[in-house]
């Protein structure tokens, strides 16, 4: 219990050395808004990142549906904030958002996660379309194709780090659980998980279900941060950049997905300039990774500061 304690306060010092650290270079000007613009968005993919590497990484399981989960949390802030450009209605749209994305992702979940491999991937992905579908066909309620505009800047690089923080902490959490250790076994071996007595239908939904509101929350932030949604913007394309990362990192790396992250977000800002071949230097980045690092960045490894703490205390014996 001491030991838990003592790493808790460390990452939460971490936490905040971190936040004082971004506070004193923005004020500075050493941040100026190009940087804190690359920065959200580096958060945001995090969030995304790591909700789907727990559909993916944790429970094994192939989905394609994440940019809709996304679109549902967007267009609830902009349905709602739009009409009502106040912080309570942000909260309330992103918390309306997330809501839906999970009561969506559970209906959908029961019958299509008894699916596996290429058939999921297949079914997951029809569901993301036939949510970008309703959009589109939504009326006065979503401005159809046109999407909506004018969305108030609520998301700030403050907002976007807390998000961060308790996304990250809420999944670390769960995967130490009981019922994350239960979503470890159905990854490694679904059958050898039934004998034992684990409900594998029921972990894998709930592992979706978490993956879908992580989406939602961050569809609402980037829905702050641009200040317009678009139903084009939440195709098969946008699952497709959070799976580099996802991949990029390594699957079952929570570590890992922050990382490529961090990486990718960097790597982009360079390639501003050369926007015409920033795909295909993704490409030769994910080739490379494949060829000398089939398992990603860093695999499966964790950064774990209790073992670190450990380790210290078995050299100073």
């Amino acid at each position: 219990m001491k030991k838990n304690l003592k790493v808790n306060i460390f990452w939460l010092g971490l936490v905040l050395i971190g936040y004082l650290l971004m506070t004193v270079l923005v004020s500075a000007g050493v941040l100026n808004a190009f940087y804190i613009q690359i920065l959200e968005q580096i958060g945001i993919n995090i969030i995304l990142a790591v909700g789907l590497n727990l559909i993916v990484g944790f429970s094994g399981q192939f989905s394609l549906g994440h940019a809709g989960f996304m679109a549902i949390g967007a267009y609830a802030v902009a349905i709602i904030g739009s009409k009502s450009p106040t912080y309570g209605a942000f909260f309330i749209a992103m918390l309306a958002g997330a809501i839906i994305a999970g009561i969506v992702a559970l209906t959908v979940g029961l019958p299509t996660l008894r699916l596996k491999g290429d058939y999921l991937a297949i079914a997951t992905l029809g569901v993301s379309e036939i949510i970008r579908i309703l959009i589109i066909n939504g009326g006065t309620l979503t401005n159809g194709a046109a999407g909506i505009l004018s969305i108030p800047p609520f998301t700030s690089w403050q907002m976007v780090y807390v998000f961060v923080v308790i996304t990250t902490i809420l999944t670390l959490n769960f995967l130490r659980s009981p019922i994350g250790r239960s979503t470890l076994s159905v990854r490694e071996d679904e059958i050898a998980a039934e004998s034992v007595g684990v409900n594998t239908t029921r972990i894998k939904v709930t592992a979706f279900v978490l993956g879908a509101i992580t989406a939602s929350i961050a569809g609402s932030l980037q829905a702050g941060f641009v200040g317009s949604v678009v139903p084009k913007d939440y195709s098969f394309t946008n699952t497709i950049n959070i799976l580099i990362i996802v991949v990029f990192g390594g699957l079952g790396s929570m570590t890992g997905t922050i990382v490529a992250a961090v990486v990718l977000g960097v790597l982009n800002m360079l390639l501003q300039d050369v926007s015409s071949i920033r795909m295909i230097v993704y490409s030769l980045a994910l080739i490379l990774v494949m060829i000398f690092r089939p398992g990603g960045l860093l695999g499966t490894w964790e950064l774990s500061l209790s073992k670190l703490f450990k380790k210290n205390k078995e050299v100073k014996e």
